[in-house]
């Protein structure tokens, strides 16, 4: 099964759902946008519509896709529009991606169970899955292949500490 979903930047929602069990592969991407083929100097202008978002091929006998979506809408603030943290413009924006109408309904159901835990409303898009261009190799398990770099010991290594411990029995 496919799950594609956008919480910021790629390199820290990829860090996260590859350690989850029954996800076997996380790509980093780009989807949402209206050209065809972007490439990450692009979508980082804010002009092509594509948002950075991750593909999750995972095992729905292990984990299910509402599991997914709840450590989706917890490991990002999914209140922000077009923002997270210091990352700003719709390329960082709260998406997701639903390859079906059931996806498309389980997404809507699982953001209205999350609204409880938030003062702000989720702002997070829902919309029909059309296309995933991959990343540039050089994205592709950014955080495991560059752990030493300035971004990820100060934005990627805090949020996965808290992710190991919110989700210590999910993780592989």
């Amino acid at each position: 099964m496919l799950a594609t979903f956008g919480g910021g930047c790629f390199w820290c929602t990829e860090a996260m759902f590859n350690k989850l069990k029954g996800v076997s592969k996380v790509a980093s991407g780009y989807s949402g946008g209206e050209i065809d083929n972007p490439n990450y100097k692009q979508v980082c202008s804010g002009t092509t519509g594509h948002a950075e978002v991750i593909q999750i091929t995972y095992n729905e006998d292990k984990i299910s896709y509402q599991d997914l979506l709840q450590i989706h809408l917890t490991t990002h603030d999914p209140t922000t529009l077009n923002q997270q943290g210091a990352d700003m413009g719709s390329q960082y924006r709260s998406i997701i991606l639903a390859h079906n109408q059931t996806q498309f309904k389980i997404a809507l159901a699982v953001i209205e169970q999350a609204q409880a835990n938030y003062s702000a409303p989720i702002v997070t898009e829902v919309v029909d899955f059309n296309v995933f261009y991959k990343a540039e190799i050089e994205h592709q398990q950014y955080y495991d292949n560059s752990p030493n770099n300035g971004y990820c010991q100060v934005v990627i290594a805090p949020k996965i500490a808290k992710f190991k411990v919110q989700y210590k029995k999910k993780l592989i």
